[in-house]
């Protein structure tokens, strides 16, 4: 257990929307996570858009992600998902945020190492790790590739039915590896979080669900970027101790 005195979380917005990139420089969180499509949890982005986090000069990491769904990718997947990995490290982005698994439900090594060895900035393995069926065996395979930060809701749906394995991650990880809660972070659960794990970091979109152009025939319900709700997770994270 952390001593509390001196325990500051750092805070990491999901960003899909050029809103969502100013409010994190507004609120001058530690870095940003860029995707698109939050409906679907997260895929990758334009290069357009990675290039507007870049020049705002925030701290960007990344998301690849080439599709919706499990994360067991084919050969073709695999040589798409290099390509991106090589253009965003000639890019000069900060990190990446990538996951993959076997056909056994367990780390894909293999596809990690490569990863790692294309890309030599920060290093996220995100929540498929909440698919794994043997955590602790596959974190330690995380520190060995090199990974720098694991992103979990501590293999639950729910953060907050999470929170004891991700006490028991952040116990075992013994700080070799950066431990991130997210997975619907909200202002309900955040304080007992907080308390109870003290991750190394919070990861949130802050997003509310809105109807875009209800006018229009290709009218969608979006997750959008809510400032207010940013703003107070933000604050709740820099006022505990």
């Amino acid at each position: 257990m952390r001593i509390l005195q001196f325990y500051k979380v750092k805070i990491e917005i999901c960003a899909a929307s050029v809103e969502a990139l100013q409010g994190a420089l507004a609120l001058h969180v530690d870095r940003v996570e860029v995707c698109s499509c939050l409906e679907q949890g997260g895929l990758s982005p334009s290069i357009g858009f990675i290039q507007t986090a870049l020049d705002l000069g925030l701290n960007t990491q990344v998301l690849v992600r080439p599709r919706s769904g499990g994360f067991l990718y084919s050969s073709e997947e695999k040589a798409l998902i290099s390509r991106e990995i090589k253009l965003l490290e000639s890019m000069g982005v900060h990190g990446v945020v990538f996951g993959a698994l076997d056909a056994n439900l367990r780390l894909d090594k293999a596809l990690m190492d490569q990863v790692r060895n294309d890309f030599s900035n920060e290093l996220t393995y995100h929540r498929a790790f909440d698919d794994l069926v043997e955590w602790q065996t596959d974190l330690d395979g995380l520190v060995e590739i090199g990974v720098n930060r694991l992103l979990s809701s501590g293999l639950a749906t729910s953060v907050v039915n999470g929170i004891p394995t991700l006490c028991e991650m952040v116990d075992h990880s013994k700080g070799r590896i950066e431990i991130m809660v997210g997975g619907g972070i909200n202002l309900m659960n955040l304080p007992e979080i907080l308390l109870k794990v003290q991750p190394d970091a919070i990861h949130f979109s802050a997003s509310t669900k809105e109807s875009q152009d209800p006018n229009s025939f290709f009218s969608e319900e979006r997750l959008v970027f809510d400032v207010n709700k940013a703003m107070k997770l933000v604050e709740l994270c820099r006022n505990f101790s």
